[in-house]
């Protein structure tokens, strides 16, 4: 199978750092490969044949007018895979599958020791430590997977870098497919066990931009890198009293139990009980505070770029706010008026109020 140039231009071989990125229609695949792009790289993105939602062909598309080369195909053949990386002399391979997708690394991991181009390899992670976090099913299913890829990567030779991003700048919700689909909430904060276990919250931006600095970086060749900015280290109290803050407003509180989270993982079902999972790992168990860093192999991004700025969990907020505020003079809108209309607003009353609220 042939890999094709959407843009319509023949590979230009005297280029350099040439990046493919897998999985770029998701969450965390879209920064990266904005921020690969942003960069100057020659970025490349596989895309399946068949896009299954109208958001991710809009990503695509958008990357695609952004600068990024189009790949049709899939890593579940590694004979295509060998052949990509060969005739785009592709340098670095980032993998941001979805969990179903975890094992399929396999083959980019064969491939990518079957060409020599390779320099270096990011395989799904973008969370915690995996070898260091310790998750109920179904979590740890899915951690297990990505143990396994990692001791295959270190057993082949493959030069690799692990990108341990913690926690995403957005409310987390026990609950949700992905925390960062939801704004925080208006009516109630759900508070984990008493609140007061700390976790790290990297914006989305943040997360491409130090992803695509270090895969340059002699220093976080074969090492972990952990994104750990202490202006970012907050528990749920401290979150919920920022957006407080924010909207102006105090909302009540309830209690989501260790036993609340546990039995969301219980019922096995995908993906809801594996985010339970995690969120009963990181807010019950504090996998992201219960260790140290003090293994030859560990690295932590704010002291590889002590110049570089993380976004603040305070500015998060202001960026949802602003997007409620928008959303609000969306629906609120008034639509063209006959000579006899009244307008009559289609936003809730409550949706209405915090118009008020968020100016």
């Amino acid at each position: 199978m042939k890999s094709t140039n959407m843009n319509g231009s023949s590979p230009n071989v005297s280029e350099t750092g040439r990046t493919i990125v897998i999985g770029s229609s998701g969450f965390i695949g879209r920064f990266v490969t904005e921020a690969c792009l942003d960069s100057g790289r020659p970025t490349y993105i596989l895309v399946r044949s068949s896009l299954n939602s109208p958001s991710k062909d809009s990503t695509i598309k958008f990357l695609q007018d952004k600068g990024a080369t189009i790949v049709y195909g899939s890593i579940t053949d590694k004979e295509f895979i060998e052949n990509v990386l060969r005739e785009h002399k592709i340098e670095v391979v980032i993998s941001a599958v979805g969990g179903e997708g975890i094992m399929e690394q396999l083959n980019l991991i064969e491939a990518i020791k079957n060409v020599d181009t390779v320099k270096r390899f990011l395989p799904s992670e973008f969370g915690h430590d995996i070898d260091r976090a310790d998750p109920v099913e179904p979590g740890l299913t899915m951690y297990e997977q990505k143990r396994k890829i990692r001791r295959q990567i270190e057993m082949s030779g493959v030069p690799y870098t692990y990108i341990c991003c913690n926690s995403i700048a957005a409310w987390p919700y026990h609950d949700n497919t992905h925390p960062a689909d939801v704004l925080p909430p208006l009516d109630r904060f759900q508070i984990y066990g008493d609140g007061t276990v700390k976790a790290y919250f990297v914006a989305g931006t943040d997360i491409g931009k130090f992803t695509i600095m270090s895969i340059n970086d002699d220093r976080t060749l074969n090492k972990t890198v952990h994104f750990q900015p202490s202006s970012n280290l907050l528990n749920m109290n401290e979150m919920a009293s920022l957006w407080e803050e924010k909207i102006g407003r105090t909302l009540p509180r309830v209690t989501i139990t260790e036993e609340d989270l546990l039995q969301r993982a219980q019922e096995m079902r995908f993906p809801q009980s594996v985010v339970a999972a995690l969120t009963h790992d990181i807010f019950i168990n504090g996998c992201q505070i219960n260790f140290i860093l003090d293994k030859p192999t560990d690295v932590e991004v704010c002291s590889l770029y002590p110049d570089t700025a993380f976004q603040t969990i305070y500015e998060c907020f202001e960026d949802f706010a602003k997007k409620i505020l928008d959303n609000v003079k969306a629906v609120s809108k008034p639509e063209p008026a006959s000579n006899n209309a009244t307008f009559v607003p289609t936003a809730k009353p409550e949706a209405l109020a915090i118009t008020a609220i968020c100016t």
